[in-house]
């Protein structure tokens, strides 16, 4: 193990159940090196897809609000919590999975993601990124662990995707999809133009066979933190028994050469992806296009904005 080795706390947890959710937070985020907390601005960047489907399509409720507790008791000087939902917006979505009322009752304020400013990325391009996300002092990132029918599966890494700025989504896959685009290539290069990034991944029961919103459930009951979010990935396709050639978005980091990309840059001080591994878990075979057709974009595009509309 090298000396520099980015550590990556995995660790056992069956349920949404407090206190058990609550312990296996602590456990992996005391396992894990951490900014210093207190009296810093956090934003929750959860998996907020759509409110369909959402118990499973989306990052579980009960494990969002373990973590804004968790922050909120070691000191953090505002919790907000975000994201740029493929339909309607944060809030319904929020509303839909029935916490909405207790974050707000934690002081935790929804930031919506309308507002952008755009920053140019390492691999080049641009991104135009939500302004909530960029100046927050820590961007907590808060996956759920799901197959994707594009890019196989959605990690850590794709999660950060939801700080683009609303329309702009569609937008990447239309202009950077296709079998030639550079869709996954750019998409890697997001994190590293935003905040220091903590990841609490929301492994309980995954999504598989197929998503990122009408898959099935599974129960693979295990709870990941990291201060690196492509180390993070990576731990959870050896997990998986993924190879990174077979993912996306992996086969991208490597080819960008990002650190955490390689197993061997990993240390687990909790249990490692070998004692954790998962057996029939299912990835889609064949996968769709990124690109969407134009009619498909443009009747994807006016729903956004009519769902946007109810909304306001």
């Amino acid at each position: 193990m090298p000396p520099d080795a980015i550590p990556v706390a995995l660790t056992r947890c069956p349920s949404y159940v407090q206190p058990e959710l609550d312990e296996a937070i602590e456990r992996v985020l005391g396992a894990v090196p951490l900014p210093g907390l207190r009296s810093v601005d956090v934003l929750l960047k959860p998996n907020l897809i759509a409110a369909k489907n959402v118990r499973l399509a989306c990052t579980e409720g009960a494990f969002i609000l373990a973590a804004a507790r968790w922050l909120l008791a070691q000191g953090a000087r505002r919790v907000s919590i975000g994201d740029s939902p493929a339909f309607g917006t944060a809030a319904m979505v929020l509303q839909a999975l029935e916490i909405a009322d207790k974050l707000a009752a934690l002081g935790v304020k929804v930031s919506s993601f309308s507002q952008g400013r755009r920053r140019k990325l390492p691999g080049g391009g641009h991104a135009v990124l939500a302004t909530a996300a960029l100046d927050c002092d820590l961007l907590v990132n808060l996956p759920r662990v799901k197959a994707h029918a594009q890019v196989r599966i959605t990690l850590a890494v794709k999660n950060c995707f939801g700080c683009l700025v609303g329309l702009r989504k569609p937008w990447w896959h239309m202009l950077h999809g296709g079998p030639h685009g550079t869709f996954s290539d750019r998409l890697v290069q997001i994190p590293l133009v935003l905040p220091p990034i903590l990841t609490v991944l929301d492994g309980i029961v995954a999504m598989h066979q197929t998503g990122p919103i009408w898959g099935e459930p599974y129960p693979l009951a295990l709870v990941g933190a990291a201060s690196n979010p492509v180390a993070m990935d990576a731990a959870l396709h050896a997990v998986l028994g993924l190879s990174p050639e077979r993912s996306p978005v992996m086969a991208a980091c490597r080819r960008a050469a990002m650190n955490g990309a390689a197993l061997a840059q990993l240390s687990f001080p909790l249990s490692t992806p070998e004692e954790l591994r998962a057996g029939g878990f299912m990835l889609p075979e064949e996968l769709n296009s990124i690109r969407f057709s134009p009619i498909n974009y443009l009747k994807s595009t006016l729903h956004r904005l009519r769902l946007l509309k109810q909304a306001g």
